[in-house]
């Protein structure tokens, strides 16, 4: 018998798009992403969304609607230039301000300029946060091993359009091609940071891989690929028991099957 790790509903690949800043191009890109049914996590810093260029806070519940809200602290400070007090305080305000706006726990984040120490994990795991996406790029296809850490794919700069032929042939198990960046870059119409060029991609990557890729928000794939990693099997490998509170998909010598919650029998 042979067993493997498949996304939800059987997929073997998975999409996900993540934003920061809140910036009012927030709207027109949420619009482009709902056409064609791709999901994005949209990292918002709540203290500065009174101001005429960011999305109001009065408008997460709708344009964020099926999509993810997610932190990226309170201010948008540089984390190594503040005391921890104060880290703790941004994080726990902007988690605050944008629960009681969307109405679900918020339990991701972004790191403001990029900053990762010590403490600001220390701070972030103690505050209730599961994931945080670096500002980073790892140029592939892989999960991350520390969600804490976890690098995307790629700034949409990276000519995501031709990346698309190597999603297709990665071999990974389980890949992800995550894309990152800010929705204000995309005016500024040069080649990689479009309307014209995200339209493209989005157009082009739904209609290469039609209904046989995963959609999902941050928060999505990191309780699922937890669900799937808490997995356990018997020794004879004709048992699973799921201790998870979703079903989750294995490929079982070559089909896929559900596996729900509680013990599964595979033969």
């Amino acid at each position: 018998m042979r067993i493997k790790y498949l996304y939800k509903d059987g997929k073997k690949k998975a999409l996900t798009m993540s934003y920061d800043d809140c910036s009012t191009d927030d709207r027109r890109l949420v619009e482009i992403f709902n056409k064609y049914h791709i999901k994005g996590t949209f990292h918002l810093i709540s203290g500065q969304m009174d101001q005429s260029y960011r999305v109001s806070i009065d408008e997460i519940p709708t344009l964020y609607a099926g999509h993810e809200v997610s932190c990226h602290s309170l201010t948008h400070p540089f984390f190594d230039q503040i005391p921890k007090q104060e880290l703790l305080y941004e994080m726990l305000e902007d988690k605050k301000k944008l629960e009681a706006a969307c109405g679900y726990p918020v339990r991701g984040m972004s790191y403001p300029n990029g900053i990762i120490t010590d403490d600001v994990l220390t701070c972030l795991k103690a505050c209730g946060f599961v994931y945080a996406r670096t500002a980073k790029s790892s140029e592939n296809f892989k999960l991350p091993t520390d969600f804490m850490q976890w690098t995307g794919t790629c700034h949409h700069s990276h000519d995501i359009i031709g990346k698309i032929e190597q999603f297709k042939t990665a071999y990974y198990a389980l890949p992800l091609f995550y894309i990152w960046g800010h929705s204000f870059e995309l005016p500024r119409n040069t080649p990689n940071n479009s309307w014209e060029m995200m339209e493209e991609f989005c157009d082009k990557f739904t209609s290469t891989f039609e209904d046989t890729v995963w959609y999902a928000t941050n928060i999505e794939i990191y309780d699922y690929v937890t669900a799937l990693r808490r997995l356990e099997l018997s020794a004879d490998r004709t048992m699973v028991l799921n201790n998870s509170a979703i079903p989750v998909w294995l490929e079982v010598d070559g089909q896929p099957v559900e596996i729900k919650p509680g013990l599964t029998k595979l033969n």
